[in-house]
């Protein structure tokens, strides 16, 4: 039987200013289980992902989220259809309070307390910090942040970008079992440069090479292709 998809992306094309940067990503995300992005420094990864967003609107192509076709909507519409996106530089409000943080990105005041509390009972630290500024938190927690954000809406899929960017082993090993947590009720469409973290977390894995899809794979063919590893990932 056909898994169903949260998202389907085909040929996506995108431009940055005169530069042509994606040139034909495709990839489909299955409901409740987490799709990683693996390729080289300035493959295209983080390009898709804005391309999803409406951030760096594809030119060409075609991005469909819950069988609705999104690549011509504004960027402000879409993350209302329920998807969430955990940037890069997770981009937090450091003058803000982390409870804060958290109720400025909440479109649901409905469910506002429930989610809340869902992210307090994951991400204790949220709850023990959530009245002190964002800007003393750790680089962990501060990651934990954004991805909270992320949480506070019933998004449908969470986009998350390098979440192991400058963290260090443990608090790397910590997030692992807290996004396959998430995963459990919630897609993932994940970036991710550690191969360990990547293959811990991943079910499907799309090898992006100079802006386009070259390779997909399981778990199983991923740790086992030389080549895949060698060629694409540049890893000994």
């Amino acid at each position: 039987m056909t898994e169903k998809l949260i998202l389907s992306l085909k040929d996506v094309q995108t431009n940055i200013g005169q530069f042509h940067i994606l040139e034909g990503v495709s990839l489909d995300v299955p409901v409740k289980k987490a799709t990683v992005m693996l390729g080289r420094n300035g493959a295209g990864k983080t390009t898709t992902l804005e391309s999803i967003m409406g951030l760096r609107p594809a030119f060409a192509g075609s991005i469909k989220f819950d069988d609705k076709e999104i690549i011509k909507k504004k960027d402000y519409l879409i993350p209302r259809m329920g998807i969430g996106y955990v940037p890069e530089d997770r981009e937090i409000f450091t003058h803000l309070t982390v409870e804060q943080n958290l109720y400025i990105s909440s479109r649901q005041k409905k469910i506002y307390k429930d989610r809340l509390a869902m992210i307090f009972d994951l991400f204790p630290d949220m709850e023990k910090y959530r009245h002190k500024k964002a800007g003393i938190l750790s680089g962990g927690q501060a990651q934990m942040l954004s991805i909270s954000r992320s949480l506070i809406n019933d998004n449908k899929i969470i986009l998350i970008d390098e979440p192991s960017k400058g963290l260090a082993p443990l608090i790397i090993h910590d997030l692992v079992s807290k996004i396959n947590e998430i995963k459990a009720n919630c897609s993932i469409l994940m970036v991710e440069q550690n191969f360990e973290m990547a293959t811990a977390i991943g079910d499907l894995f799309y090898i992006i090479a100079e802006g386009r899809t070259v390779m997909t794979c399981g778990l199983d063919e991923l740790l086992s292709s030389e080549k895949i590893k060698n060629e694409y990932l540049g890893l000994s």
